[in-house]
Formats: structure tokens, sequence, C-alpha cells
């Protein structure tokens, strides 16, 4: 029953029904993606639709390939993710944006997050966190989260 209803909200907010939720994710490190893509595509409806593997690319693909949302690696080569969530934001200022960083989420890096357009982070060591991050922003819900925060 609760899959149902999950599935009704999605359509409902998304304006989704069968239609894939499409995710692009840029990071550096292809075992990253590789982790990412696995955890992800494990979600009814959603497919990776595009891997970058630097900011510039990124943003490139972000115009390409037009995905629902994007996830984007904080120390990316050529351009940082914070650079990129800027440049892609202005490009597409509806596009939700999920930080992925080696770095824990500090209450700076969440306020520079917010500010170059992110609507959530996660920590790279808490990896699986991002299908919860997601469907946070999928939804139109910020997702940082605090338990990391000291």
């Amino acid at each position: 029953m609760q899959s149902h209803a999950r599935i009704s909200l999605r359509a409902l907010f998304l304006g989704v029904g069968s239609m894939p939720v499409r995710i692009l994710i840029a990071d550096d490190d292809p075992a990253i993606r590789r982790l990412f893509r696995r955890l992800l595509e494990a979600q009814p409806d959603w497919q990776v639709c595009g891997e970058a593997v630097n900011g510039l690319d990124a943003v490139e693909q972000v115009v390409q390939a037009s995905p629902d949302l994007a996830i984007l690696d904080l120390g990316m080569p050529l351009m940082n993710g914070m650079e990129a969530a800027r440049e892609i934001s202005q490009l597409n200022p509806a596009l939700p944006l999920l930080l992925i960083s080696v770095q824990e989420m500090s209450d700076q890096l969440v306020e520079a997050a917010q500010k170059a357009g992110f609507k959530g982070a996660i920590t790279k060591s808490r990896g699986r966190e991002v299908v919860t991050g997601v469907e946070a922003v999928l939804h139109n819900r910020m997702f940082f989260d605090r338990e990391e925060l000291r």
C-alpha cells in the first residue's frame, strides 16, 4: 500500500506516471559513479541518464541530456561542483542539485552549497544516503544531513 502511495505522490508532484526520473551523476572517481548508479537504478523508475567526469562536462550534459536532477561532486577538476552548480542554476534554475563531498558538512559548506543552488548535500562516506537525498530534493525539500553537523 505504501509503495502505491509513493508512486501516486511522485506522479502528482513530478508529473511523471511511468516515465523514469532521469539523473546525472558528476564525479571524477569512476568507483563513486558506479556505486551511485547502482544505488539509484535499484529504485523503481529512476534512470542515470549520464555521467560527467568534471564540472565542465556536467554543465554540458545538463544541456544535452536534460536530467530531472543532477548530483555534483564538490572536488572535480576543471570546474568544481560549486562553480558547476552556479552555471547550471543559471541555465536551468528549476533543476534540483545534490552535492556530494569527501568533506564533512560544516555550517559553512552547507551555506555555500545553498548559495550555489544546491538543495541538498551528503558526504561520500554516507553514500547510501544518496537515495534519501534524491527523494527529498525531487519533492522540493532541502536535504542537508544535519546529523553530520557539529
